[in-house]
């Protein structure tokens, strides 16, 4: 799997200054295992190259390498006394360690807290290089560990890594002989991007079962399947629009503005120092065309339109109000180019009352 060089060597640089916890939340496990790996196993990018272990509480300790089993410990306190009386320079991932932290109202277990603690000073200092790397789906730190806890955002795949899926995809159904041209893949890639890996492979094998092949078609699956993926957030909405510039009944000079910045963002428009669009302001009574005007700008653009209810995100219900924006926004970023449409922002500024997650 091909990883972005940068990315890796920004991890790296955590490891190798021995930062003793790395969180990384992400619902891509497999994917940033495997992006540890790459790390952990090349001395190019790490320079001492680890071992990498894997613990799970269903399984113990696995091997990063042959996925062979180590311990069997399925304790997280026994499983962190693994690791300080390693004798390895090691990478130890711990998945889902976060169900301990006082998830959704439970508990902290202040044991593993504490024991978490007590091991700092052998990681940090100790004569064998050893770091530990949460990997959960969701960010939840105690309080009592944000200081020794580095987060590493880890972001979804790029264009190029599904076009990579794509093509195992194509090989293991023998259709690498596809009619799909190198545009075409591009296309595909870059119309799957917000999707995760796993997400991405699902879009493109139904795309296979449904239509007995692969074209550029399955772009309109694709969508489907993007649209289900953003519906699941609970705050961002793929908003579907046929409206046209025509349907928009004054504002000329807003209408001008669109008109002009239309392809700005563009690789050609790079060569003219054209800068892209960062966005525009309404506001206005009810009634007087800002939903209609946000849904005709994605058919002036030709970009995918997303709706971001500022209201859903500091209602209580959702959920955490700082891990839903953080969420909708690497979603929508990974989506780009698209327009973010955020609904009644005015609801997301000081001056709101304390009632829920607003507070």
């Amino acid at each position: 799997m091909n990883f972005d060089k940068k990315l890796q060597d920004s991890l790296a640089t955590l490891f190798k200054a021995r930062f003793p916890y790395v969180y990384i939340p992400t619902w891509e496990e497999k994917r940033a295992i495997e992006f540890i790996r790459s790390i952990a196993y090349s001395e190019d990018i790490i320079k001492h190259e680890r071992m990498l272990y894997i613990w799970a509480q269903t399984t113990g300790f696995v091997s990063g390498k042959n996925e062979t089993i180590i311990s069997k410990t399925t304790d997280p306190i026994d499983a962190m006394n693994f690791v300080l009386k390693s004798n390895e320079d090691a990478i130890f991932v711990f998945k889902d360690l976060h169900v301990f932290f006082g998830i959704d109202g439970r508990n902290i277990t202040y044991e593993i807290v504490r024991k978490m603690r007590d091991i700092i000073p052998e990681l940090h200092e100790g004569f064998k290089r050893k770091n530990i790397v949460l990997i959960s789906p969701r960010l939840i730190i105690p309080e009592d560990l944000q200081k020794d806890i580095a987060v590493f955002d880890f972001p979804l795949p790029n264009a190029k890594e599904i076009i990579s899926v794509l093509d195992e995809i194509l090989e293991e159904n023998s259709l690498g002989q596809s009619n799909l041209s190198a545009e075409d893949k591009e296309k595909l890639g870059k119309a799957a991007l917000g999707l995760t890996l796993q997400e991405a492979e699902n879009a493109f094998s139904r795309a296979i079962v449904q239509n007995h092949g692969i074209s550029k078609d399955a772009l309109k699956i694709i969508f489907d399947e993007k649209n289900q993926v953003i519906k699941k957030t609970g705050i961002l909405e793929f908003v579907n629009s046929n409206l046209t510039i025509d349907d928009i009944g004054g504002l000329e000079n807003l209408k001008s503005w669109l008109l002009k910045r239309k392809n700005a963002w563009l690789d050609s428009a790079k060569k003219y120092n054209i800068p892209a669009p960062k966005g525009v302001l309404i506001t206005g009574v009810p009634g007087c065309g800002k939903s209609l005007t946000a849904k005709a700008v994605s058919s002036i653009w030709q970009l995918p339109l997303l709706k971001l209810d500022i209201g859903r995100i500091f209602s209580g219900i959702v959920g955490s109000s700082e891990e839903n924006m953080r969420r909708a926004l690497a979603t929508a970023e990974a989506v780009a180019p698209s327009i973010l449409w955020i609904d009644e922002i005015e609801k997301g500024l000081s001056g709101l009352g304390s009632n829920g997650d607003s507070g």
